[in-house]
Order: structure tokens, then C-alpha cells, then sequence
């Protein structure tokens, strides 16, 4: 997420329009740009390389988010402002700056700035992701802790999750010689969370190429989000994908809500709600339910599509970058061998409770991590106050209305936090993992 963009679209012909408009529009804007400038100087604002009128430092946006403001971070600082088009934008590439903005400041940058994404492949920003703080996100926040990833019910799905490992193990051998890992893991993952979060087991298939591009887009940079005024021309075409995206995804979210709706009229007086979709449609029909935190039918959408787009593709990344970076380093991979050997043997397949006796194991998931989180760049934040950072930050100050950007892969690369920040050595989270498991 927010890891890939394409400025200027794939068309030749997109280009010349995008650069003559944007030529035009620097004319006009140039007093209100040199007015905005002056205003901003009253601010302790962290460095930053100088900005364009009009685009600012979008020029200076490569195809790879997260890696374009690392490289930008080693020149101005781990606290870094930029004006992204119209949009104020601070960056944060240091453990630090993360504090800063959600432990310290957490309230004052609490929510998230309003784009084309959010409005069209989400509901109106009515999904977790997107949700603006306040009562409601609050209430969403507290389901998905009770219903999906609280201690019990996490136990309690262990059987799920024991069934298809073996089902992905078997998948494996009968791919074999040639086995597509991305594919499968991707199988393994979306099996997971539809049999926990809706009690039935979709055809992963179905669903793949929507969550793919929902990820794709949530990684570009639209223009009309940053340089408003373009946003009607849609010059990159992705607010056009979107849309039609939303519509796909509103079809297979509807049809979630129906196979439950359906079992509900079933089961008539008999009716137990057995998951997190089962309980969100009673809501919907609670009269009790304060007008603040009210469901209706596309809110629940919102949230089921949160959870089959957010844990499918993340988890699947995540584990195929560990298989790929065992097979580049033959030497963790026999290490890791080796402990499965000593702890759980060849006798039996490896169980959930085995995990507190692997740390090794637990290293290569934590370094697996490090280097390639599933989310670069973390959702953006829009302040909604003033905020002063601390003395560990420079003491630079951040204006309300700023986008804020959290580098989480820059973070992992700190050189000063990692020795060898670019090496795959999960030894070096060994004392951590005894601690965290």
C-alpha cells in the first residue's frame, strides 16, 4: 500500500496534456503559491528539499513511494517536509517520528485526509482504513478486537487455521515440480480469514484480481488528490479504475451479506449469530443503536471488505518474502532447519504451541518484517491541530491540515537503530522473540 505510482499514467498523449495543463495552471497560481509560501514561514517546519510552484515536489516522486522519500530523508533528516501539489506533507523515517505522531500526538493526528480511494473504493471512506476518529471508528475499532482477534476467539479458530496449512501442504505437493507460491499462498490466506471472519469458504479466485488492484490503487498518487483543481480532467485515469473497482467490489461484498442473510431466514428462531458478519447485520436492525454509531448496509460492506482485502494480500506477501529470503541465504535456511529438527522432530507436523520453542523461527518472521512490511508507507494522516514535536525530533513544528506519512520501510533500514540494516540476519532478534512470544 502506497508503495507504487505513475505520475503521468502509461500514455504518451496523457503526458503532453498533464505537462500544457499544468504549464497553464502555474501561471495563474503563481501569486497564490508565492502567498501560501509566505504564510509558511511562520512555522518551525522541518527541512525539506525546495518545492515547484504548483506541483511541489511531486517531480522529485519516483515509481517507488517509500524508497523516494527514504532517499530524500538521508539528505534533509528521518522528520521531512515536502508539499506534495497543493498538500503540506510531512514524512517521518525514524522510530522517533513514529512516536511522535502516534503516541505523543496520537489525537492530534488521528484521522485521514479525504481522497479519491477512500470516496470510491470504500463507501465514502466508511471502511476501517478511512474512517475520520471519532465514536464511530471507535465502535468498529472495539468489533474487530472482540470478534476477531481477541485471545478466545483466536483459540478458538486454531482448528481453521490447522486444516488449511495441511490444505496449502497438500496443494504444494500435487504442484509440484513447479510450484507458483504466490498463488497458492495467496489461496491459503483468503481460505483463512473467509472461514473465520464469514463462516464459509469463497472461491479465492474470485476475488483475487479486486484485491489486487484495490492494493494497486490505494499505492498511486492521483493527481487530483494533491493538485485539487486537476482533479476533474482525472489525467492519470485512476479515478476511473476506481469506480469501476468499487462497483466489483460492492457485487461480491453484497453477495457475503446475502449467503448470511439468507442462513439467517433459515434457521428462523433457532438463529445464532456465529461471526463478525452475523453480528454487523444484527446491528443494522437494533433500533437501540445511537445515531453516531448507526450501521446500515454499505458500513457493513466497508468493514467485510476490510477484512478480506487486509488480511489476504498482506499475509501472503509477507510469508512469501520469508520463503524467498530463506532460499537466497541456503545458511538461516538450515538453521531454521535444524531447531525444527531439535524441538519438534520428524515425527509430527508443527503446531501452533510449538511456536514459544522456535525462536529462530520467530526471528525470521520479525526480520522477514523489518525488511519488507507489507505496508511501506502507512496510511497518511491529516493533522487536526497544531502539533510541536520533541527534542528528539528537532523540535520542528507541524500545522494544522498537514498530511503526515510514516515511512515504515525506511524505518527498517535505520542505520543507526540496525547494524547491516540491508542483511537478512534474523539472529539479530533472537533475544527479542524468547521476550515477545
Amino acid at each position: 500500500m502506497f508503495n507504487k505510482i505513475n505520475l503521468f499514467g502509461e500514455n504518451n498523449m496523457e503526458l503532453i496534456v498533464t505537462h500544457l495543463v499544468i504549464a497553464f495552471i502555474l501561471i495563474l497560481a503563481l501569486p497564490a503559491v508565492i502567498s501560501h509560501r509566505r504564510r509558511s514561514r511562520k512555522f518551525n517546519l522541518p527541512p525539506g528539499p525546495k518545492p515547484l510552484p504548483v506541483i511541489g515536489n511531486l517531480h522529485l516522486i519516483g515509481p517507488l513511494i517509500h524508497q523516494s522519500l527514504h532517499a530524500l530523508a538521508k539528505k534533509h533528516g528521518p522528520l521531512m517536509y515536502l508539499r506534495l501539489g497543493s498538500r503540506p506533507t510531512v514524512v517521518g523515517s525514524s522510530a522517533a517520528a513514529a512516536r511522535f505522531f502516534f503516541k505523543t500526538h496520537d489525537l492530534s493526528f488521528s484521522t485521514l485526509p479525504n481522497m479519491a480511494v477512500g470516496k470510491y473504493t470504500a463507501y465514502n471512506s466508511s471502511d476501517m482504513l478511512w474512517l475520520p476518529y471519532g465514536s464511530y471508528w471507535r465502535l468498529v475499532r472495539r468489533l474487530f478486537l472482540t470478534e476477531l482477534f481477541s485471545a478466545k476467539r483466536l483459540h478458538s479458530f486454531s482448528s481453521i487455521r490447522v486444516d488449511e496449512v495441511h490444505g496449502l501442504l497438500r496443494r504444494i505437493f500435487d504442484a509440484s515440480p513447479q510450484v507458483v507460491l504466490r498463488e497458492l499462498l495467496f489461496v491459503f490466506a483468503f481460505n483463512v480469514i473467509n472461514r473465520i471472519a464469514f463462516g464459509k469458504q469463497y472461491v479465492a479466485q474470485d476475488f483475487k484480481e479486486v484485491i489486487e488492484e484495490i492494493m494497486l490503487l490505494h499505492g498511486v498518487f492521483n493527481l487530483g488528490d494533491y493538485i485539487p483543481w486537476l482533479g476533474f480532467l482525472d489525467l492519470q485515469g485512476y479515478v476511473r479504475r476506481m469506480k469501476l473497482l468499487g462497483r466489483k467490489l460492492d457485487g461480491l461484498n453484497e453477495q457475503i451479506l446475502v449467503d448470511h442473510e439468507e442462513r439467517r431466514l433459515r434457521e428462523g428462531d433457532a438463529f445464532v449469530a456465529k461471526d463478525i458478519v452475523d453480528v454487523l447485520l444484527l446491528m443494522v436492525d437494533d433500533p437501540t443503536m445511537d445515531k453516531d454509531t448507526r450501521l446500515d448496509r454499505d458500513k457493513v460492506k466497508a468493514i467485510v471488505q476490510d477484512i478480506f482485502v487486509g488480511a489476504s494480500e498482506t499475509s501472503s506477501l509477507t510469508i512469501e518474502w520469508a520463503i524467498s529470503e530463506l532460499v537466497r541465504n541456503p545458511e538461516k535456511q538450515r538453521k531454521a532447519a535444524e531447531e525444527l529438527e531439535q524441538v519438534v522432530g520428524r515425527g509430527r507436523w508443527v503446531e501452533e504451541d510449538d511456536i514459544p520453542r522456535l525462536p529462530y523461527l520467530v526471528a525470521i518472521v520479525k526480520e522477514t518484517m523489518r525488511l519488507h512490511p507489507a505496508a511501506p508507507l502507512l496510511m497518511p494522516r491529516l493533522s487536526r491541530e497544531h502539533a510541536v514535536a520533541g527534542e528528539d525530533c528537532g523540535g520542528y513544528e507541524v500545522p494544522a491540515g498537514t498530511i503526515v506519512l510514516v515511512n515504515v520501510w525506511a524505518m527498517g533500514r535505520d542505520p543507526d537503530v540496525w547494524e547491516a540494516p540491508e542483511e537478512f540476519w534474523p539472529e539479530r532478534f533472537l533475544g527479542w522473540a524468547a521476550e515477545s512470544t
